[in-house]
């Protein structure tokens, strides 16, 4: 896989149906490894071994609802409270992060209302929080740390 602008992490990988899989430490089971997959598993050793996010706080692919249609960010973290902290929304590297994919997790933080959103496609990471009352959000220099937040 291609390497990608976020700190080494140690891996488990096997074969799954004749597929390359890649362990993932949050669901706990191995999952079919696609360049969107090694994106977010790289980026959710990130928040744990460099920003100190608690596993326990990271949920994937978790569901939402927005008009009628139905979607799945692809990592959302919630603070102590069981709040909704963070947004990520993970893309393959060779896809670029355009308005497009700012749009898209814009919906989903709509409904989710998390006070950090993150676009990555693991070379290029944006991240910004989000005032909820003014409606607006500023662009961050870098990713904030669990306890910053």
């Amino acid at each position: 896989m291609q390497p990608l602008n976020l700190p080494p992490s140690t891996f488990k990988f096997k074969e799954l149906n004749g597929k390359r899989a890649i362990f993932d430490i949050i669901r706990k089971k191995y999952v079919i490894l696609t360049p969107e997959e090694w994106v977010r598993q790289n980026f959710i050793h990130f928040l744990i071994e460099s920003r100190q996010y608690p596993k326990a706080l990271i949920k994937l692919e978790f569901g939402v609802k927005y008009n009628e249609l139905a979607g799945r960010s692809d990592i959302t973290v919630f603070d102590r409270k069981g709040e909704i902290f963070m947004l990520v929304e993970c893309k393959a590297p060779h896809i670029a992060v355009s308005n497009e994919v700012f749009a898209q997790a814009s919906r989903y933080n709509i409904r989710l209302k998390a006070k950090y959103m993150v676009v990555t496609n693991g070379l290029l990471h944006f991240c910004c929080c989000i005032n909820q009352a003014e409606k607006k959000y500023d662009f961050l220099e870098d990713i904030p740390s669990f306890e910053f937040g």
